[in-house]
C-alpha cells in the first residue's frame, strides 16, 4: 500500500493572475473616470494673441461668471465682500498676486470694477486670464 510519494514542503509560487484581473479592472475604471474628475467653470475666456505669463506654485483666482457671480479660489463670494476676502487671503503675504478670470460675456464695466477691488484690497499685481487666438 506504498503509493506515489508526495513531498510536503510548501508551495513557494505566487499566483499572479488574480492580482492582474485586479490590476487591470482598476485601470479600466480609472481611465473611465479620469475624464470626469476634470473641475472647473464653464468660463468662455476672451481670446488674444499674446505669450502666457509663467505660473507660480500658488496662484490665487478669481473667477467671475457669466452670471457676475465672483469666486475666490473656488469659494462664491458676493461682490461687497470681496474686498475683505482679498485683504484676508493675503494679510501675510509679500507677492500679491491674483489672477482675474471673467466670462466674455460679462459687461466691461462689471470686469473694471473687479479689478478696482482688487486694487483697493492692496494686490500689486492683477493679471487677467485669456486663452490663445487659436484656440476653441
Amino acid at each position: 500500500m506504498n503509493g506515489p510519494k508526495q513531498s510536503k514542503s510548501v508551495l513557494a509560487d505566487i499566483n499572479i493572475i488574480p492580482l492582474v484581473d485586479v490590476m487591470l479592472v482598476l485601470l479600466i475604471i480609472f481611465m473611465i473616470t479620469a475624464p470626469m474628475m476634470q473641475q472647473g467653470l464653464p468660463i468662455d475666456l476672451p481670446k488674444v494673441t499674446t505669450k502666457p505669463l509663467p505660473s507660480k506654485d500658488e496662484v490665487q483666482t478669481i473667477t467671475v461668471t457669466k452670471e457676475r457671480t465672483v469666486i475666490l479660489n473656488a469659494k462664491r463670494v458676493d461682490i461687497q465682500d470681496l474686498k475683505p476676502a482679498i485683504e484676508l487671503l493675503f494679510a501675510n503675504k509679500t507677492d500679491k498676486e491674483i489672477f482675474l478670470k471673467a466670462d466674455s460675456g460679462v459687461p466691461y464695466g462689471f470686469v473694471v470694477s473687479c479689478m478696482g477691488i482688487i486694487r483697493e484690497a492692496g494686490v500689486e499685481k492683477v493679471n487677467i486670464v485669456t486663452r490663445p487666438a487659436d484656440a476653441r
